[in-house]
C-alpha cells in the first residue's frame, strides 16, 4: 500500500529534497527545487515540504497565501522522474489541498501550470480542480479548487 506523507525541510532532509529531478522534457514546466527553496528563503509567506513515500523523498512542494485578499496557493509540486506514475503525485496533492485549506483556514486554492503540461492538467482535473478560462502574468493556466 502506498503512504505519502508531507514534513517539513530542516536540515536532516534538505540535502536529499534538492536532489528531487524532473524528467528532461519536463524542466521548462516548473523551477527546480533549489530555485523554488532560494525564492522560499526570499519570501516568507512560501511554505516549501518534502513530500515522502515509505520514508523516503519522492518530492517536493511549495504553498503559501498572497496579497490583500489571502489568496492561497499548491504553487509547486515535483514529483522526482523516477517515482513518477506511481500515484505518489496525486496522493501528495490530496494531502496538501487538506493541509492548506486547515493552514490558512481557506475554502478556495489556486495554482497554475504551463499549457503544455497536460499530465499536471490532467491530475488537478481528477481531483477537483477547475480551469478559471484565465492565464496569469506568466501565462500560466490558472485554476481553483473550492472546498464544499
Amino acid at each position: 500500500m502506498l503512504t505519502v506523507s508531507i514534513k517539513e525541510i530542516d536540515k536532516s532532509n534538505e540535502s536529499e529534497v534538492r536532489k528531487v529531478r524532473l524528467k528532461p522534457d519536463q524542466e521548462t514546466f516548473i523551477e527546480s527545487v533549489d530555485e523554488c527553496l532560494k525564492e522560499a528563503s526570499e519570501y516568507p509567506e512560501w511554505q516549501p515540504v518534502a513530500i515522502y513515500s515509505d520514508d523516503k523523498v519522492v518530492g517536493f512542494a511549495m504553498y503559501g497565501s498572497f496579497g490583500p485578499n489571502k489568496d492561497t496557493w499548491i504553487d509547486r509540486i515535483i514529483i522526482d522522474k523516477q517515482y513518477q506514475g506511481r500515484g505518489i503525485g496525486k496522493a501528495a496533492m490530496r494531502q496538501l489541498i487538506d493541509r492548506v485549506s486547515k493552514t490558512y483556514d481557506v475554502t478556495v486554492i489556486y495554482l497554475s501550470l504551463v499549457e503544455e503540461n497536460e499530465a499536471a492538467a490532467h491530475l488537478y482535473h481528477q481531483l477537483g480542480f477547475e480551469y478559471m478560462n484565465e492565464k496569469d502574468s506568466n501565462g500560466e493556466l490558472l485554476f481553483k479548487y473550492v472546498i464544499n
